[in-house]
């Protein structure tokens, strides 16, 4: 089955259109935890990427009844080096081993071969010795199209392949993004619709079952009305929508992105959800985790009933 229409599959299982970013830095982590898990203290990068670890395995043990998907953010593992890569790679094959969708947040992009290596190592697979095999155990990836067709390419051939999917940043949620996204071009459209325009046409042949792409879109919640008007301009288009909780976005803002069966997007939330515990005191953080997991969930199908489009 196509990674895409599993994870659409999941999202309807649990009837919840959301996605916890594993966005995980050491400060993020109780000190009981941090107790608990390294009595010595944590004193080199291998300290820092165990306490990690342990503390995103718990979370997934936590939410994975409850969400379909995580979305690890490669960024705050590479901050602790290779331990922190090794803690990046264990994250993500721990969450698919309890059945969840993974995200490489790693907003890849270059060309040629080095393209081709990227895309190898996300949603494909690598070439050792003769033996092919799975770099980092991903099912999507998320993509940066500012080289255009050259840059994006080899994803879309290796999602083909291998049944994986890429996430293809279009409207991003960061406040200066209309900078560059919301110019004009000369035919009147802006950047960010010339942008969802072309990753239509790159994901054309790998439409699945649910009526939607491999190729998907990364649409912030942040600007509801851009939102909107790209579900209208992009049906086949997934959408990826970060933006929602300590960004500011609420489930009133994002229900432009979803079509009238309550399908077509999944919403990322990561610091409103890894740091939960210190907003309910006394509340271990886990159960706090899942417990703002669900205020999410709720918050968002409440959007969609309201918006005449509740998940069925």
């Amino acid at each position: 089955m196509q990674q895409m229409d599993l994870l659409i599959s999941r999202i309807i299982e649990k009837k919840n259109p959301t996605v916890a970013g594993l966005d995980t830095r050491l400060e993020y982590l109780p000190e009981s935890f941090l107790r608990e898990v390294m009595p010595d203290g944590v004193h080199t990068l291998e300290d820092a990427a165990k306490a990690i670890f342990a503390y995103n395995r718990a979370l997934v043990d936590a939410l994975c009844d409850i969400v379909p998907a995580v979305k690890v953010q490669v960024a705050y593992y590479e901050m602790y080096g290779p331990a922190g890569m090794q803690c990046f790679a264990d994250t993500m094959a721990y969450a698919r081993s309890r059945g969840l969708s993974v995200m490489a947040d790693v907003k890849r992009n270059d060309i040629g071969a080095t393209a081709e290596a990227y895309a190898a190592a996300y949603i494909g697979q690598t070439d050792a010795a003769g033996a092919k095999v799975r770099a980092f155990e991903a099912d999507f990836a998320t993509v940066n199209p500012y080289l255009g067709a050259d840059g994006v390419a080899p994803f879309t051939k290796q999602a083909a392949a291998h049944g994986t999917g890429i996430f293809v940043l279009v409207k991003t949620s960061n406040p200066s993004s209309g900078q560059l996204q919301d110019m004009k071009v000369a035919d009147g459209r802006t950047v960010y619709e010339v942008v969802g325009d072309l990753v239509r046409d790159w994901g054309a042949d790998l439409v699945g079952e649910y009526g939607y792409s491999a190729v998907g879109a990364v649409v912030g919640a942040t600007y509801p009305a851009q939102g909107a008007a790209l579900r209208v301009r992009l049906p086949q288009t997934f959408f990826l929508v970060p933006g929602y909780g300590a960004q500011g976005a609420t489930g009133a803002d994002l229900a432009g992105c979803f079509d009238a069966r309550g399908l077509g997007a999944i919403v990322n939330a990561s610091r409103s959800i890894l740091c939960a515990w210190k907003k309910r005191e006394g509340v271990p953080f886990a159960q706090a985790a899942r417990e703002e997991a669900v205020r999410m969930r709720e918050d968002i199908a409440s959007a969609l009933a309201t918006a005449g489009k509740a998940l069925r």
